[in-house]
């Protein structure tokens, strides 16, 4: 009997996206009896973690093949090589090539080199891979950008995922058209760094203009949510549909990785605090009904508490309800890294668990903020769904996965609202 491969997932949305699609291709290749770990380079600790699952699944499996992808395995190739429990490691652009998954099938004839990763900076393109949505029948994720053109000192990422690069629009809208018709009301845009789609491709389109474009040409599409953006670069039409466009989901995840206007310069951000506070007043005004996530770091080098107070404080100005807490961490081969006044570690836990109590403070007051209201909430589950500001709602009735309610919310319960 035939062994599909075993695939283990770390970091981001984006990552498990891409181990969706390695799924279909290693199908289509024929690979049987392998376990594929798609690694993070996020921070120190993730690569930490991937080494530790990797040798977890060779344990669990000691007659397969492992094979490590993913952002760890493109920024340090040789730590994984040098694992006696690695096989094979493949770069971020050739996990997502037929011909890679070909070469492991039954049919190979031929030596396979240990090593299979180029340089990510010399990619131009990123294909737009048709994934039909993944881990539930509620909501498919379509990745529209892949790669960074910013150097921001802490990141390594740019240097595992490569310049920026888009999905055409065209491709886009087809492959929503076609989850709308498989019956999915919710379609999120994903990609590295968002805001960035369209600057590589003909007239430079902006995001917004996608956006636009999808609504208008995908009319039956009940809800388009955009993941992760770095406000400054929020284009007028993306300001147009958020204040005009139902459809579009109130809820936003900025990229803001501090309060203080020392340093974010030390970070290399193009923004500063107020132009943080001024868009996220901005976006209200346009559409009241708007929530904010965000990436905060706590312990950047050189952070003092007069620094780390401005970003307690950016919470309550810029109104944040979902906090994305990152402990800083050392990351070799970031600028940051080089930096003399790094922060002693149990003051950057201190500042981190600060900052996630403020982050649940601000839970609950959304939360109950919503008794009373009624929402449209898309089931993930039967028992479990999220409203346009992808607040979890918990049903005792169980509902139809995949479809929209609505819903008067009656209570709390932990970080969910009840009906």
């Amino acid at each position: 009997m035939t062994k599909p491969p075993v695939f283990a997932t770390l970091g981001c949305r984006l990552n498990a996206y891409e181990s969706e699609a390695m799924k279909d291709l290693a199908a289509q290749a024929g690979v049987e009896g392998a376990v594929v770990v798609n690694t993070c380079a996020v921070t120190a600790e993730a690569v930490r973690k991937s080494r530790q699952e990797i040798r977890k699944l060779r344990k669990e499996n000691p007659n397969a093949r492992v094979i490590v992808t993913g952002c760890a395995a493109q920024t340090e190739p040789e730590t994984f090589a040098n694992m006696d429990e690695v096989d094979l490691v493949i770069g971020n652009t050739e996990k997502m090539q037929p011909e890679t998954w070909q070469n492991m099938g039954p049919n190979f004839i031929g030596e396979t080199e240990k090593v299979q990763v180029d340089d990510i900076m010399s990619v131009t393109e990123t294909a737009g891979h048709l994934i039909d949505g993944f881990g539930t029948r509620s909501r498919a994720y379509v990745q529209v950008q892949n790669g960074c053109d910013h150097r921001c000192t802490f990141c390594i990422i740019p240097y595992g995922r490569g310049n920026s690069r888009s999905v055409p629009a065209g491709v886009v809208v087809d492959q929503i058209k076609r989850l709308v018709d498989k019956g999915y009301n919710e379609v999120v845009l994903t990609g590295v760094d968002l805001t960035s789609w369209g600057a590589d491709q003909p007239m430079q389109p902006k995001l917004g203009d996608l956006v636009m474009r999808i609504l208008k040409l995908v009319p039956d599409l009940p809800r388009l949510r955009i993941s992760s953006i770095d406000s400054i670069e929020v284009d007028e039409n993306l300001m147009q549909a958020i204040a005009t466009e139902p459809r579009l989901m109130p809820h936003l995840h900025l990229s803001l990785q501090h309060g203080d206007d020392m340093i974010l310069k030390r970070m290399k951000r193009r923004h500063l605090r107020d132009d943080a506070i001024r868009f996220a007043e901005e976006a209200r005004k346009l559409r009241p009904d708007m929530t904010f996530g965000a990436d905060i770091i706590a312990g950047f080098p050189t952070e003092t508490e007069a620094h780390f107070e401005n970003s307690l404080k950016l919470v309550e100005e810029c109104d944040l309800t979902w906090l994305h807490v990152f402990p800083y961490s050392k990351r070799e081969g970031t600028p940051a890294a080089k930096i003399p006044t790094q922060v002693n570690g149990n003051i950057i836990k201190e500042r981190a668990a600060r900052l996630r109590a403020l982050g649940e403070q601000q839970v609950q007051r959304h939360l109950k903020a919503q008794l009373g209201q009624t929402h449209q909430v898309l089931m993930e589950n039967p028992h479990m769904g999220r409203t346009a500001q992808f607040t979890e709602v918990h049903f005792e009735t169980p509902q139809v996965e995949g479809s929209i309610v609505p819903a008067t919310i009656k209570g709390v319960q932990g970080h969910q609202l009840t009906v």
